[in-house]
């Protein structure tokens, strides 16, 4: 199997790279007489619809057979208080050396104490949807937050007959399970934003004081991430699509941006039917960089509601939502306000029987990888037609935030730099860095960056970025220089066309590579150890110096 739940007894202390102080803390709260197994969503399901918070609403959950719900099982809402987004500040990394993690561990153990009187409910998943990679996970988590339990097993793969059957033979790793233990109902005045223990290094995350349904995804996902990074794969916070071709090369397109940059509509859409298509995922998925391949992490999709309107064929295929309005219909029953009016981000779980051209595995290799940024320096795209540059702009990827997150004492608007649309990630940026140049250097695979936002002030729709890709998949791409980059260049496209003879559009271009370097260097400075490559900070300062 992949991971490890056992050990042999002489074996333990030997395991040094698995247990850890923190670990071994959270994963030994797994065994006390409060923790209630619960193993199939039908058993979820049950407890989520004895919860006071519960909303019933009169909309039937269909494939329930495939997802082990019940067969009249309808679809279910938990609303949340004031927050309903991740909490970044709340995250602390037991390998930062800036963290006192005796503290850490000396706060966790109290709170695991301080939960002795409560019910906790655990149960297993697999994540990862192909037996080259599949990491068990395992959560427990406080009475009381019956959907968000029941939203783990729907998120990720439950493990029923088939997925233990395939888990049992899939490819061994020397790393333990995933154990995430988490007690919304904790509060402490030091940490009044919540507490996110994070220890990477041996798989266990603890989740305090937080309600958000996200918290524990991009937890187990901060995680397998992690694993796989050590493993030969590099990690994915994007989508992933395929063009299917009988007389060419399949087209396989990885989108990477921050939630509302517009990564999942270019992934899901289908080009009007033009192109035989298929979709790995929208969210999470690793790609080998022995081969190229991609593997989905996840079944289901963790959907905004505010995409998709009432009576849309999409929500069909919802099963649990949070933080989302409802309403009597003209019969009389309980139906959604999916529109962002009781809150921002309102969130669902949507089956994966809503993309009916899935996979879990693309075995071609990948072929593009697509930066998604809103800088108004950039017209819709921008090939990199070299490694460095490639990289570089991915750990420089300029986007903006959205409400999937709880800002803290931050301008939601502000343009900010998220390297690889990835806040999720556990081990350094340079990790990350040579993952991706790899890709672009031994597999050879085309970069490009996709402006979302607008273009100097002219907004850019979503058909012209549209086109824009089915011209590449197909090969009827032309290219011109990005003025005097060398590295770069761009595809003429009506309404907008740089002109670099205009002294404040070259000044606009340098002013954003400026930004870019800026925060390449205040990386280093707060990172010395783990600084990007001086070729990230000689490529920026190249490009600066030819506008």
């Amino acid at each position: 199997m992949s991971t490890k739940q056992s050990f042999e007894t002489k074996a333990i202390n030997q395991a040094n790279h698995i247990f850890s102080r923190t670990r071994t803390t959270i994963e030994s709260a797994f065994y006390q007489n409060n923790v209630q197994r619960i193993d199939t969503p039908a058993e979820a399901y049950e407890l989520a619809l004895n919860n006071p918070n519960t909303i019933v609403t009169d909309q039937p959950i269909i494939h329930t057979e495939e997802l082990g719900l019940p067969a009249n099982a309808k679809v279910i809402v938990d609303n949340h208080g004031d927050i309903v987004g991740r909490t970044a500040a709340a995250r602390h990394h037991t390998d930062n050396p800036t963290e006192d993690v005796e503290k850490l561990d000396k706060v966790l153990r109290e709170a695991i104490f301080d939960g002795r009187d409560q019910t906790f409910y655990a149960t297993d998943v697999v994540v990862g949807l192909d037996e080259d990679f599949m990491v068990k996970a395992h959560l427990a988590i406080a009475k009381g937050y019956e959907i968000n339990l029941l939203s783990y097993m729907l998120n990720f793969q439950w493990l029923n007959n088939e997925y233990q059957a395939r888990y049992a033979k899939s490819k061994q790793y020397d790393e333990g399970d995933i154990y995430i233990y988490a007690n919304p109902d904790w509060h402490s005045d030091e940490y009044p934003n919540g507490l996110v223990v994070v220890d990477a290094e041996h798989n266990a995350i603890a989740v305090l004081g937080l309600r958000y349904f996200g918290e524990l995804k991009k937890g187990t996902l901060t995680l397998t991430w992690a694993i796989a990074h050590r493993h030969g794969y590099t990690a994915s916070h994007g989508g992933e699509k395929s063009f299917h071709f009988t007389d060419r090369d399949d087209a396989v397109f990885a989108f990477y941006g921050l939630s509302g940059s517009g990564k999942s509509t270019l992934t899901h859409n289908k080009h009007d039917g033009k192109f035989d298509i298929t979709v790995l995922h929208d969210d999470a998925f690793i790609i080998s960089r022995e081969n190229g391949t991609s593997i989905a992490l996840e079944p289901s999709y963790f959907d905004k509601t505010n995409d998709y309107l009432p009576g849309t064929r999409e929500t069909q295929f919802f099963t649990t939502v949070m933080n989302c309005g409802v309403t009597l219909n003209e019969k009389g029953e309980k139906t959604l306000v999916t529109e962002d009016l009781r809150n921002g981000n309102g969130r669902t779980i949507k089956s994966r029987y809503a993309s009916v051209n899935r996979v879990d595995k693309e075995t071609a290799p990948i072929t593009s990888i697509f930066w998604i940024m809103k800088d108004n320096s950039l017209p819709p795209v921008v090939k990199l037609t070299d490694p460095i540059a490639a990289a570089t702009f991915g750990a420089t990827l300029a986007t903006k935030r959205s409400t999937a997150e709880n800002v803290l004492n931050a301008d939601r608007n502000a343009l900010v730099i998220e390297p690889f649309a990835n806040p999720f990630r556990a081990y350094p940026l340079k990790d990350d860095y040579a993952d991706f140049k790899e890709l672009f250097e031994k597999q050879q695979v085309d970069c490009y960056i996709i402006n979302t936002g607008d273009f100097y002030g002219q907004d850019i729709d979503k058909h012209t970025t549209l086109d824009i890709l089915e011209k590449i998949a197909t090969g009827q791409d032309t290219w011109q220089p990005f003025g005097p980059a060398t590295e770069m260049s761009y595809m003429p496209y009506e309404g907008y066309l740089p002109d670099f003879n205009n002294d404040e559009y070259r000044n606009t271009v340098k002013e954003r590579l400026k930004t870019r370097l800026a925060w390449v260097e205040r990386y280093k400075e707060t990172h010395t150890t783990n600084a990007l490559p001086e070729e990230a900070n000689q490529l920026l300062q190249h490009l600066i110096d030819q506008f």
